[in-house]
C-alpha cells in the first residue's frame, strides 16, 4: 500500500529550468565564462554547487570565490521566481488528489534549501506539504539517493511505500536507488525518449494521474 509521495521541485512543479539558464547564464558571464548551449547541457541536473565548479574548471576567474559566484545565481534565481515563476500542468490538481487519498506529500530537490519556501510560496502550495528536503544538506545531490532517503525518513514511510515524481532521469535513478516507485513526467519535447523507460510509470503531465496509477504502483513488485 502507498502511503506517501515525493515531488521534485525543478522541472515537475514549477517550470524553473528557463530561469536558471537566464540566472546562470547572466552571472557566469559576468565573471568571463563563456556559456554556450553544449556545455550548459551537461549543467541540467547538477546541484548549484556542482554546476559552479563545473563553469570554475573551464573557465576558471579571479576576484570572487566560487561561493560568492553560487550565491549570486541562487539569488538571482529566487529573484525571476518570485517575478515570473509559473506551476507546471495540474500541480495543484495532483496534490489535492494525494490529499484527499490521505498520503503524507514531501518534496525532495537538488535545488538549495532556501529556494523551496521560494518556490511552494509563489505557486501557493506549501499547505500540501509534510516535509522538505534538498540535496544541499546531502553527501552528494541526484542521482545518489541520499535526499530521497532522507525525505522518506522525515514523513516516516518505508521508501517501498513511497512513489516519486520526477522530470529527469538522474531524479528517477535516485529515487529507485532509494528502493521508490517512480513516475516520470519529461518536459513535452523528451517524452519519447527511450531513457525514460526505467520508470515505473511514465504520463505527459501531472493531470494525467489516476486511480488507476495509484492502485498498478502499489502492486508493483
Amino acid at each position: 500500500m502507498i502511503q506517501a509521495v515525493i515531488f521534485d521541485m525543478d522541472g515537475t512543479l514549477i517550470d524553473s529550468e528557463p530561469l536558471w539558464k537566464e540566472s546562470e547564464e547572466e552571472v557566469f558571464s559576468s565573471v568571463g565564462v563563456k556559456v554556450c548551449e553544449k556545455l550548459s547541457a551537461k549543467t541540467a541536473s547538477m546541484t548549484t554547487r556542482e554546476v559552479t565548479e563545473f563553469w570554475y574548471n573551464h573557465f576558471p576567474w579571479a576576484g570572487k570565490s566560487l561561493e560568492n559566484v553560487e550565491n549570486e545565481v541562487i539569488d538571482r534565481v529566487a529573484t525571476l521566481i518570485t517575478e515570473k515563476g509559473e506551476s507546471l500542468d495540474g500541480v495543484k490538481q495532483v496534490l489535492d488528489f494525494f490529499h484527499r487519498k490521505g498520503l503524507r506529500i514531501g518534496l525532495a530537490t537538488n535545488a538549495p534549501a532556501r529556494l523551496i519556501p521560494v518556490v511552494l510560496n509563489k505557486l501557493g502550495i506549501s499547505k500540501y506539504f509534510y516535509c522538505t528536503s534538498s540535496s544541499e544538506h546531502e553527501v552528494q545531490g541526484k542521482p545518489h539517493p541520499a535526499v530521497y532517503l532522507t525525505t522518506a525518513k522525515k514523513l516516516k514511510v518505508n521508501p517501498s511505500k513511497c512513489i516519486a515524481f520526477e522530470d529527469s532521469l538522474s531524479g528517477i535513478i535516485s529515487a529507485q536507488k532509494a528502493n521508490i516507485k517512480t513516475v516520470a513526467v519529461p518536459h513535452w519535447s523528451e517524452f519519447t525518449n527511450k531513457k525514460y523507460n526505467l520508470s515505473h510509470l511514465k504520463i505527459s503531465r501531472l493531470t494525467d494521474f489516476n486511480d488507476f496509477h495509484l492502485k498498478e504502483l502499489a502492486n508493483y513488485v
